[in-house]
């Protein structure tokens, strides 16, 4: 059958219809006889002495919907894999270990790596040759996957000496990428300077973001510059010519580098300050219905990767908050009382995860597809027209100027909604009130989006994977302390409620992914990791000392099944997993905080708030490991870079004792969230409770600690050392 001709499902699915994965029965009708990941695939491969093909990919993935539409509906390559090659197929969402070890020998072949995944193994599981994305046939340059299976089925009969040689030698490369080892360096304040220098070399001071095009997140990166701009600008004219060591340096060195890195602190809130605007206002956010894409094509933030990953938009909630709160600061005492634009864009996001991503059971969906009716991105664009037909002339004209709509389009012929002028440029350019142009593109973006409503809406795989949602319960559990709506907290209790009671086993170790009633697979690090700190995130907007009882419990667990007792930090897998050809330790971040760093985060958080030293040390020790890549690579951790920095300190443990008006709490609370205190960790007492009804994990922290005459008292910590109660908002501010 020709390439391009007509395609037809297999009426008789192969084995992935018993599948959970979307992804996976997406191809539960293909006409290739899939195998799921397992020992079955691969016993048969060693019977039949046969090549495994390993295709790997996710359900948001376009062009992993396009191989599939292209090769794997095509009953003549069908029949190719199928009599040739065992093919097995794995959702790299639920089996990242699997994805980590062959996406770094794809890496290791091509010297590039993306998604869909396909690369060629051993019944043993050792990879021979790879790839990404074939086309049925060779053009452009690229092989054809038609003709790559007729060749590894010629090497594979004809060469076989050549084979089990280059996957001998390949397996032994990825076992060194799997498990890096990084020098042991000191770690300073330095390291913080060094990577806040490093960030604004590649920032982009024109269009935000670092580096070129495509463009991505970097949530970590704007989050460290953040504490940068906090910790060498208000800090830096506050130094008495000491170095974290306690060195005495020269009085001129000392003005000098105060000089440099109060300018540079000031650069660094600039680029935050810009890069998250033009993220915001480019195509990359959904203007309609809230929301940001997985990343930029191009340069200036306009054309997206359409589809929507949960966890973009759970690290960039934190992110658009500390900017909200930092530039609520005007070096006063307290917060300036306004709403600054950051906490806008946080209130659309969490509405867009609130509305479409979290399921009646509480759990939040992985994503949401790019594609829609087998285009991508024709959900989210319009035409003109489409826009004339439904808004009234004179307010059509308005919209069309402030969201870039032409005849032409921006994209394809389409336009792509995004603000190339601010509110305010565009009020002024149009002679209109600026309150009276929000309230008509307000009417505008409801009328559109009801529109978008009636549209094919993109696949969404909802699936619930454990450290995803540890991340979106930090995410709205820090909004409800900053924003004060008490809405985004109930939404973190129900889906952290829904993990603990539905994704744990018989021994309550956690289990990764959940679908259609099946909790299944181990979890990871980043599962433990990230699920902890969303767990002391959760505590903080609630102050149910249930949360931090679980999140020391997963902590445990995590030190137990996944600490690497020889050379420190952790395992990407547990002691009981399954057996694979390496063992990864991750450092570096990508997309998502890698899991050593996000350990450490969680572990020192965890640890100040309870009481408890030996979590703290564990952090500690945790980016020990990790102190030559922080040193000499920046850019690739800026996770640890944040762990780093509450270390470093200065960390605040604050303790709020209620008094006789439990209200009053309620505001000086609300006026320590407005600010930028980024390791600050809070407790709250309620008025009435004695020392023998406080909860056990939180009682080396609220002892002894008592509201003063029956007014509100605070207790602030330093670095672990307490200072004398305050029972007054102005005294509160002068300890903060």
């Amino acid at each position: 059958m020709p390439a391009d001709a007509p395609q037809r499902h297999n009426p008789d699915p192969n084995r992935l219809i018993n599948e959970t994965s979307p992804y996976l029965l997406q191809h539960a009708h293909n006409p290739v006889d899939w195998y799921p990941w397992g020992d079955e695939a691969f016993a048969r491969a060693e019977a039949e002495d046969k090549p495994v093909f390993l295709s790997v990919g996710y359900s948001a993935c376009h062009w992993c919907h396009v191989m599939e539409h292209e090769s794997f509906e095509n009953d003549e390559i069908a029949a190719l894999m199928n009599e040739h090659f065992i093919n097995v197929k794995v959702d790299r969402e639920e089996r990242p270990d699997v994805d980590q070890i062959y996406m770094t020998a794809v890496q290791l072949m091509t010297q590039r790596g993306g998604w869909p995944m396909s690369v060629f193994l051993t019944p043993q599981r050792e990879p021979f040759y790879g790839g990404t994305y074939w086309p049925p046939t060779s053009q452009r340059g690229m092989p054809g996957f038609r003709d790559i299976l007729r060749k590894m089925h010629e090497i594979w009969t004809g060469r076989r000496d050549e084979v089990t040689t280059s996957a001998k030698s390949l397996v032994e490369a990825v076992g060194r990428m799997a498990a890096p080892r990084f020098a042991r360096m000191s770690l300073d304040e330095d390291v913080l300077r060094r990577a806040m220098r490093e960030l604004l070399q590649s920032a982009d001071r024109t269009h935000g973001g670092f580096g070129g095009a495509p463009k991505f997140l970097h949530t970590m990166d704007v989050r460290v510059l953040l504490r940068c701009w906090r910790r060498f600008g208000a800090a830096a004219s506050a130094s008495d010519g000491h170095t974290a060591a306690g060195a005495v340096r020269p009085a001129e060195a000392v003005a000098r580098e105060t000089q440099s890195a109060g300018r540079e602190a000031g650069e660094s809130l600039d680029v935050v300050t810009l890069t998250l605007d033009k993220m915001a206002r480019g195509g990359l956010f959904d203007h309609l219905g809230g929301g940001f894409h997985r990343y930029s094509t191009d340069a200036r933030w306009l054309v997206p990767h359409f589809e929507k990953m949960l966890y973009d938009n759970a690290l960039l909630v934190p992110a658009y908050l500390e900017l909200g709160q930092a530039l609520r600061s005007d070096g006063s005492e307290e917060p300036r009382p306004f709403e600054p634009w950051p906490f806008r864009v946080v209130r659309e996001t969490l509405a867009y995860v609130l509305r479409e991503m979290q399921l009646p059971e509480g759990g939040f969906c992985a994503t949401q597809d790019a594609d829609s009716e087998g285009e991508e991105g024709k959900f989210f664009v319009w035409s003109e027209g489409e826009i004339d037909d439904l808004l009234p002339d004179e307010e059509a004209g308005v919209f069309k100027y402030c969201y870039d709509v032409t005849p032409d389009g921006n994209w394809e012929g389409t336009n792509i909604l995004n603000r190339p002028k601010s509110q305010a440029e565009a009020a002024r350019v149009l002679e209109i009130d600026p309150d009276e142009l929000a309230s008509t593109l307000a009417r505008c973006r409801q009328t559109l989006w009801e529109a978008r409503e009636e549209r094919t809406k993109p696949g969404r795989d909802d699936k619930v994977l454990v450290a995803w949602n540890g991340w979106m319960i930090s995410a709205l559990a820090q909004a409800s302390q900053v924003l004060g709506d008490d809405r985004y907290a109930a939404a973190a209790v129900r889906a952290a409620d829904f993990i603990l009671e539905n994704m744990r086993n018989e021994e309550t170790y956690l289990l990764h992914s959940y679908k259609d009633g099946r909790a299944r697979f181990n979890a990871y690090l980043d599962d433990y990791a990230a699920l902890t700190e969303g767990l002391v995130d959760l505590y903080q907007a609630t102050f149910d000392a249930r949360h931090l009882t679980a999140a020391r419990l997963l902590a445990r667990q995590m030190h137990d099944r996944f600490a690497d007792p020889e050379r420190g930090g952790f395992f990407y897998t547990s002691h009981d997993h399954e057996e694979l050809i390496a063992r990864t330790k991750d450092g570096q971040d990508d997309a998502t905080p890698s899991g050593n760093a996000q350990a450490a985060t969680a572990l020192i958080r965890l640890g100040r708030l309870c009481g408890e030293t030996d979590f703290v040390e564990q952090g500690r020790r945790t980016l020990e490991t990790l102190s030559g890549l922080l040193a000499e690579h920046p850019r690739a951790a800026g996770q640890a870079l944040l762990a780093w920095d509450a270390l470093l300190g200065p960390s605040l443990e604050i303790v709020l004792v209620d008094g006789e008006d439990a209200s009053q709490g309620d505001a000086w609370l609300a006026a320590v969230h407005g600010r930028f205190l980024p390791n600050k960790l809070v407790a709250r007492r309620p008025a009435n409770v004695s020392d023998d009804e406080l909860p056990e994990v939180l009682r080396p922290l609220l002892e002894g600690r008592t509201a003063r005459d029956g007014q509100t008292t605070v207790y602030v910590c330093r670095d672990m050392a307490c200072g004398p109660p305050v029972t007054s908002l102005g005294e509160l501010w002068k300890l903060l």
